[in-house]
Formats: C-alpha cells, sequence, structure tokens
C-alpha cells in the first residue's frame, strides 16, 4: 500500500485521535496512490500511525479510517462499521425509529452521513472515496438495516471542494418523500427531498426535550389560583380560579407563551405544546417551512395553540422590540425628564397618533434556532454581529422572569466567544442572565475528544431579568 510520510516538525494531532491530515502536514508520498484509494501514514521516522483514504485535490488529504492496517473499505469493512454504529444508538437511544446512523469522523467513517427515517435512510457522500464507494455502503447497509429505501442527498456545496458534483436521487428500493417519524413521543413528519440537509436535524433532540420545565407555571401571573370551589352536589373541588372568582376551563392556563423564531418544520413548536404551552408563535421565512411546521404541528393535535408567522426572524424581532418601546412611552406619558430634577419634562406622548409599529407583543419563553452564521473564519465577525442582534431583540421581548432559549451551530462561533456575544447582548439590553442549561449536540451525534471541529452545537437556556 502507499504510504503518506508526514513532516517532522507537525502538530501531533493524529496521536491524540484527529482524523485529518492536511496537504501541509505531507513531506512526502510513498508509492502511487489513487485519488480516492488507502494509504498507510507514517512518521517521519517511518512509524505506522493509521489508515486512511486519499485525495490530491483536497486541503485534507488523508482522512483517517483505522489506527489499525486496512486492507480495503470492501462491503463487509461498512457492514461492521455500520452494526457499530446501529449498536450505539440502539443502546442510547432504545426504542427509536429515527436518528442519525452515521455521524461521519465521530463514528469512525468521514464524509458519510447517514439519517434513519424509519424504514428509509437518507445518505449523504460528501467525499471522493466515499462516492467511488457508493455501492459497497448500500450493499451494507442493506445487509445492517434492511431498510425499505435509500434515498442520496448529496446536495452539498462541499462535494466541490472533493471534485464532485451535487446529486440526489434513489439508490435503492422504495422512498417516498414524505415520512412520518417520531421524536421524543411527538410525531414529526419529514420530506427527505425538499427538506433542510437530510430533511430533518437530530442534533437538538434532546435539547428539545430540555424545554419541558419552561412551559409551566405561568398561570398565577395571571392571578390564577388553584381554590376549592363547591360542586352542584355539595362536594368540594379544587380548580383553576381568575381574579374575577371564576372557574378556568381552558386546559392549558398554566402554560407559557412562546416564540419560536427559525422554526424550519416546527420542532420546538411542536415540543413546547406537548409540554402544556399556552399559546405559541412559529416563525420562519421559508414559506415551505412554514407548511411544514403547519402538517406537523396539525397531527399532533396542537392547532389550536399555535399561530404561524412568514417573515424575516430579525425584521420581526425588531418590528416588536419597537412597537414595545412606543407602547413603554405611551404608558410613561412620553420620554423621561431631562438633565437635573430642574430641567423641564419632556413633552407628553401624542396617544392621538398611530404606532408606527405594528409589534409590541412580548412573550414568557423566546426560542431562537438559527441555521450556521459563520461558515468559514472569515465570517466570524459578521457572525458575532448576527447573533448578538437576535439575542439582543429577543431577549428584550422575554418577560421578566421567562426565558431565553438559543442556540448557535457555526463550529467557528466558538463557546465562550458565543456566551461573550450573549453577555454583551445582555449588557446593551439592560438584562440580567442566569444560565439555567447549557448543552450540546444529542447522543446520535457523539465528539471525538480533541476533535474541535465536531464541537459544533451550542445550545443555552437563560432566565432573563431587567436590571
Amino acid at each position: 500500500m502507499a504510504s503518506v510520510i508526514l513532516e517532522r516538525n507537525r502538530k501531533k494531532r493524529l496521536e491524540q485521535g484527529h482524523p485529518w491530515v492536511f496537504a501541509s502536514e505531507v513531506a512526502s508520498v510513498d508509492g502511487d496512490p489513487q485519488p480516492g484509494g488507502l494509504v498507510d501514514v507514517l512518521t517521519h521516522q517511518g512509524r505506522y500511525l493509521a489508515t486512511g483514504y486519499y485525495n490530491p485535490a483536497s486541503q485534507i488529504r488523508v482522512r483517517i479510517l483505522s489506527q489499525h492496517k486496512l486492507a480495503a473499505m470492501d462491503t463487509a469493512f461498512f457492514a461492521q462499521r455500520f452494526s457499530d454504529c446501529l449498536r450505539h444508538r440502539e443502546r442510547f437511544l432504545p426504542g427509536a425509529d429515527a436518528y442519525r446512523l452515521v455521524y461521519g469522523e465521530a463514528d469512525f467513517l468521514p464524509g458519510l452521513i447517514i439519517d434513519r427515517f424509519g424504514e428509509v435512510l437518507v445518505v449523504q457522500l460528501l467525499t471522493l472515496a466515499m462516492d467511488q464507494h457508493r455501492s459497497e455502503i448500500v450493499e451494507a447497509l442493506v445487509q445492517v438495516m434492511a431498510p425499505r429505501g435509500i434515498y442520496e442527498r448529496s446536495d452539498v456545496s462541499v462535494r466541490e471542494l472533493e471534485g464532485l458534483e451535487q446529486t440526489t436521487g434513489v439508490l435503492y428500493g422504495e422512498c417516498p418523500r414524505h415520512i412520518t417519524v417520531s421524536e421524543n413521543g411527538l410525531k414529526v413528519i419529514v420530506d427527505i427531498e425538499e427538506g433542510q440537509k437530510t430533511g430533518y436535524f437530530f442534533d437538538q433532540r434532546e435539547n428539545r426535550a430540555s424545554i419541558a420545565p419552561l412551559m409551566k407555571g405561568w398561570g398565577g401571573r395571571s392571578g390564577i389560583t388553584m381554590q376549592n370551589v363547591a360542586a352542584e352536589d355539595g362536594s368540594l373541588q379544587t380548580l383553576p380560579v381568575n381574579k374575577s372568582g371564576k372557574p378556568v376551563t381552558f386546559p392549558y392556563w398554566d402554560g407559557a407563551t412562546v416564540l419560536e423564531c427559525f422554526a424550519h418544520t416546527g420542532s420546538f413548536t411542536l415540543h413546547a405544546c406537548k409540554y402544556g404551552a399556552k399559546k405559541v408563535t412559529c416563525l420562519d421565512v421559508s414559506a415551505h417551512a412554514i407548511e411544514s411546521a403547519k402538517a406537523n404541528v396539525e397531527i399532533n393535535g396542537f392547532s389550536d395553540r399555535v399561530e404561524f408567522v412568514v417573515d424575516d426572524a430579525f425584521a420581526f424581532l425588531r418590528n416588536q422590540v419597537k412597537g414595545q418601546e412606543e407602547r413603554t412611552e405611551r404608558a410613561t406619558g412620553g420620554a423621561a425628564a431631562e438633565g437635573t430634577s430642574g430641567s423641564k419634562p419632556a413633552a407628553k406622548a401624542d396617544t392621538a397618533k398611530p404606532m408606527t409599529a405594528g409589534g409590541g407583543r412580548t412573550w414568557d419563553v423566546v426560542i431562537l434556532d438559527p441555521p450556521a452564521f459563520a461558515k468559514t473564519k472569515s465570517a466570524v465577525a459578521g457572525a458575532v454581529r448576527g447573533y448578538k442582534d437576535i439575542n439582543l431583540q429577543g431577549m428584550k421581548l422575554v418577560n421578566d422572569g421567562g426565558y431565553l432559549v438559543t442556540a448557535s451551530c457555526s463550529y467557528h462561533m466558538q463557546p465562550q466567544l458565543f456566551l461573550d456575544t450573549i453577555m454583551e447582548a445582555a449588557k446593551d439590553a439592560g438584562k440580567v442572565l442566569r444560565l439555567i442549561e447549557w448543552r450540546a449536540a444529542g447522543k446520535d451525534h457523539p465528539q471525538i475528544l480533541g476533535v474541535d471541529e465536531g464541537h459544533y452545537l451550542k445550545f443555552a437556556i437563560f432566565e432573563v431579568r431587567s436590571k
């Protein structure tokens, strides 16, 4: 087998489990490795480190498959790896019928993503070597998973870095476009052909479930209390009663009002309703995404508690904040007095004039789960501004003592930078934030220690208080 010999002065990343060899780390190549073919990776002293596949056209020259000698990427190799992947998911997601089955490097199969949607598998082949072994991958999946169908969603720009065209289509069996699966006891309709990425984002599964404690305990703010009420037969019943002394019949009287921005298929909306939310505003800029969210809300029986908005999240949040500021100005009779106590008070707000902003709403819980703002290192500065803006506006719309649920899936937005950005937003908004929960991706998205690129998802729940 051909060999790649590494530079003497390289960083010892491979020894720490990192699966990539960059072009700048290669001192020489021994033999005639074919693009996509296997190579052994050796130190400058000739000591064996690992075996991976080679692409001279990529800046990632070798992607590691094994720390032991590997003869071929054949069907048996893939079947063994897929069996290992399945065993991990069955252990940590018992009974689940939908999850990420193969997560690239973290499952020791770099360049390969496979999501399971019930009896249908959706595959992404991201690198030259995986593209070349399409048939072996399909054969192994049929052996291990016995799927009804396998669909390819290799319509991602990263393939172009490997000299590959984007492609989609059926690889095996029958693949209906829409598939209904379950997550945390909820039904979710997935569009495997037109949905983002492979059709659904599994990495937030556990994070979506973590919002459960936020959804109840809000009735007291409306003056609703539990009281003993006499029934017709003279017995006493403990019922929720409003400030007027009348029993409350709405079953979700104790639920939160929730705003979900960047909703995609409405996954956080579904979980909010399941856990008892009173009313949810589900927002996305894509009409197709909102139609998907509507379908998911309907099949779960939550339609009476959800309103849908097609709008740009940045514009929507700013409009609500502007309306809120106008309402506050009217309620306080105009701007605060200027200068010292001897100065003239500001003119009273003219309540006869119509409000310029149509917003002014607030919510008990605001959820922000945007797409990646920084896909490259050079985009970080712009991403910081974007994350600060949405979190600044979002926390202004949280009722005092409510919660901001916020996430970033930009790898280049490092965890501390994300927290620092939110802290700056809180400072400008005049808010004090209390960190309640800090999470990463779920158990079907494991992380190899030392591979920072796998630590992309940051998820936080903050309690929001006004200064």
